[in-house]
């Protein structure tokens, strides 16, 4: 285990080192390729220094225990030995974890879609109330999100919205929120006070980047349109909208938030990757008989992955088979509990299957 360790610990700093260097300083993508290695190392980095520092405590506390006579002295040295054995248990769990094969995208931004299925109007509005859920998590993660498509309903509700989502690791986390989420209550709009069910889809994708995905221009079809904006009378006589058709794929993207046609353009053809990636990683995922980076539920599009039940104030992950209370505070984007609980139920099975040897 020490050799193990130190393998970690001198890979780790050898990538700092190199980090430093001036050749590193002058080549931009070098130094990115290095940077992003170094904090995906970095957790695992410390917990082995922690673990070594348990280790040589333990041998320590050992060493002691065999040599010395004072009463006093092997009375510390025993303390220190059932202590050590303790940080040991716990960091060689840190460190399994930590070593568990990386999902390539967790590092990734995001764009995430939320579209009502079934329940009309209903569906539209419970649609809203999760894009102020996502953006408050959004904002308590200290991520930035960014509305880059959105149209509502008469009444408020949504009828299609696609956010982006930069910061650290959003992928990590936010990758567990697609598919179907249900809504149980009664509508402001029910008069006979029955509770009725609706279901908004939630799509998330990884940002794709040009190594990712690549597009010929010649499937490409594209024209403008006058966006409507905040902008006054002329915003919506300027085409400034754009909308791309890739051809091979069938895939449409409409983007016209921004009033620079240019902003447009560059907009639509990065969800128009992003959106061409997610296919590549469906195909792929499709192939195994495991999906590796995300194992908790099937994958099924349809699958309806959790219930928002306000008369009863509980939501339900059905993946997970857990609950949690206060409907209010959850919908306010405190999430963080339910994030972390799928975390660790991937952790989970993602461990099972190393044991197996899968």
């Amino acid at each position: 285990m020490l050799e193990k360790l130190n393998k970690i610990i001198e890979k780790y700093e050898n990538l700092r080192d190199q980090a430093l260097q001036p050749e590193v300083f002058q080549n931009p993508e070098k130094a990115k390729v290095i940077n992003k290695e170094l904090s995906n190392l970095e957790d695992t980095y410390h917990i082995a220094l922690h673990y070594k520092k348990a280790l040589e405590a333990q041998s320590s506390a050992q060493e002691i225990l065999s040599t010395e006579k004072d009463t006093d002295l092997l009375e510390m040295a025993q303390e220190e030995l059932v202590q050590a054995k303790e940080n040991i248990g716990k960091f060689d769990e840190q460190l399994t974890i930590a070593l568990l094969p990386r999902d390539p995208n967790d590092d990734k931004n995001i764009y995430l879609e939320i579209r009502p299925a079934a329940g009309g109007d209903e569906a539209g509005l419970f649609g809203a109330e999760l894009l102020r859920m996502y953006m408050a998590y959004a904002q308590k993660m200290w991520w930035k999100p960014e509305i880059v498509e959105e149209q509502l309903s008469d009444i408020g509700g949504v009828k299609f919205v696609m956010i982006k989502i930069s910061g650290k690791s959003v992928y990590s986390l936010m990758k567990f929120e697609s598919w179907v989420h249900r809504v149980q209550r009664i509508p402001d709009t029910e008069s006979q006070g029955r509770v009725h069910t609706s279901t908004v889809t939630v799509a998330v994708m990884p940002e794709a980047e040009d190594v990712d995905v690549q597009i010929d221009m010649k499937d490409i079809q594209m024209d403008t349109y006058a966006a409507s904006s905040s902008g006054g009378q002329n915003a919506n006589k300027n085409q400034t909208g754009v909308r791309i058709q890739h051809i091979p794929s069938g895939l449409i993207v409409t983007i016209g938030d921004s009033k620079s046609q240019m902003q447009n353009k560059e907009k639509a053809f990065a969800v128009l990757k992003s959106r061409l990636y997610q296919i590549e990683l469906d195909k792929k995922q499709a192939e195994e008989k495991e999906i590796r980076g995300n194992q908790i539920g099937t994958g099924d599009r349809s699958e309806k992955i959790r219930t928002y039940n306000f008369p009863q104030d509980r939501v339900t992950d059905h993946r997970i088979h857990e609950s949690w209370s206060n409907l209010p505070s959850i919908m306010a984007g405190n999430i963080e509990d339910i994030m972390d609980k799928m975390v660790v139920e991937n952790q989970t099975k993602l461990l099972e299957a190393s044991m197996k040897g899968e």
